[in-house]
């Protein structure tokens, strides 16, 4: 602080103590807009739960509720049996158990059916995700041996024949769902490893990462795996998550027979990754949508947002547009749409890339720049996230409802006017 060697000035002291305090004050985990275009955006809380879903957990928080407690009886139940129900209804699959994440679903499936023994996976699959959590470090950790198998780009189905042998455990299918592969690949299909899997006598186990409860189809046609087309390939276990093209609170999901997962929701760690009433409420809610997959598709934000028709978006960033250009002062800076890119985001559909309309903020030569602008933007009281590229700071409407338009727009003119940035 100050310009010399000496103490510092008592106003910069003052002023150094305040900024200090607020970040103290300020909760670090508040709402925000993201007008990033990033579905699934990690940084930002990755799924944007339904109304409903919000609702059951306000509503779960706010009293005593019936987690654990049979209501025929009076007796004590077991926590997440209505979740795995509906999960069952929805994939075919036996029974379901739903623990923290999904992470932790494969960690607790290799515990408790492979601790001490080998489980068999392709090299082409050995993925990092978020956070620098390795599959590899994984499998060990859950106290496995892990069997390498093929090469990174071709894996047959004859390279896991290879290595079956009687201390196989299981065999693992992992999908790299935060990256993709092409050129001179090849891959086991599902049905060769359960084929393979049931002549061995081991269960064949797809930890499908962020699978969807139903198809979903971009506004480009693509499409993601389902959970009921892991189960229905005849896989043993089948583990996802619950945030991701769910669209849920975060959780993972365990699909499987109901002797298997008894026997994995049985061992002493899977306590230890259970998850509380309120995830359950959340979860409950958004499965209870999919009743209805159009009413999902309008309800689940996550849907939504991949669904939205590249029509639809021009005319949402035609009206950010025009509401931003009513609010700002002139000469502050030109405002204008532009065809662009979404990402889904969160490890999911990593070669997905979906059509839309931005609306474009290049600030004035003489004001502030864009990355000041964007710096400005997160500091309000209700932070608004952009995409900076190439000296312009790029609003998605993707990822913006349009209840949030006003909020947005009050914003980005209270930014570039230098104001407070109260935009709550």
């Amino acid at each position: 602080m100050g310009s010399g060697a000496g103490a510092p000035e008592p106003n910069e002291l003052l002023r150094a103590a305040a900024d200090e305090l607020l970040k103290i004050a300020l909760p670090t985990v508040t709402p925000c807009i993201n007008a990033t275009g990033v579905v699934l955006h990690t940084g930002l809380g990755r799924a944007r739960l339904a109304h409903e879903a919000a609702a059951a957990i306000a509503a779960t928080a706010r009293c005593h509720s019936t987690l654990e407690v049979d209501r025929d009886t009076g007796a004590r139940g077991c926590r997440g049996d209505r979740a795995g129900r509906l999960l069952s209804m929805l994939t075919g699959a036996e029974h379901a158990l739903i623990v923290n994440n999904c992470a932790a679903a494969v960690f607790l499936c290799i515990t408790a059916l492979a601790s001490g023994r080998e489980v068999i996976i392709s090299r082409g699959e050995l993925v990092e995700i978020g956070g620098s959590f390795r599959m590899p470090d994984i499998i060990r950790a859950a106290g496995a041996r892990l069997v390498e198998v093929g090469s990174t780009n071709r894996t047959r189905i004859a390279d896991y024949a290879r290595a079956c042998t009687p201390e196989t455990a299981m065999i693992l299918r992992c999908r790299p769902s935060n990256f993709a592969m092409t050129g001179f690949t090849e891959a086991a299909t599902t049905e060769e490893l359960v084929a393979l899997g049931r002549a061995n006598g081991v269960p064949v186990m797809m930890d499908q990462g962020s699978g969807s409860v139903v198809p979903t189809v971009p506004a480009d046609g693509g499409t993601a795996d389902c959970l009921g087309g892991s189960v229905a390939s005849g896989c043993s276990l089948v583990t996802a998550s619950g945030d991701k093209l769910l669209g849920g609170p975060q959780c993972g999901v365990i699909l499987g027979d109901r002797a298997t997962l008894t026997r994995i929701g049985s061992h002493p760690v899977a306590r230890t990754l259970r998850v509380d009433k309120l995830t359950l409420a959340g979860l409950e809610a958004t499965l209870s949508l999919y009743s209805e997959p159009e009413r999902a598709r309008l309800a689940i934000p996550t849907l939504r947002y991949l669904c939205r028709t590249p029509d639809e978006l021009k005319r949402a960033a035609r009206t950010l547009q025009r509401m931003l250009i009513r609010r700002l002062l002139p000469n502050t800076a030109d405002v204008r749409v532009a065809p662009g890119l979404s990402a889904v985001g969160g490890g999911s559909l990593p070669d997905e890339h979906l059509p839309t309309t931005v609306v474009v903020i290049a600030p004035r030569p003489d004001g502030i720049s864009a990355s000041q602008l964007a710096w400005r933007l997160r500091q309000a009281r209700l932070p608004v996230f952009g995409r900076l590229s190439a000296g312009y700071l790029l609003l998605d409407v993707r990822t913006v409802d349009r209840e949030e338009m006003v909020q947005l727009a009050d914003a980005v003119a209270e930014a570039l006017r230098g104001g407070d940035l109260d935009s709550g």
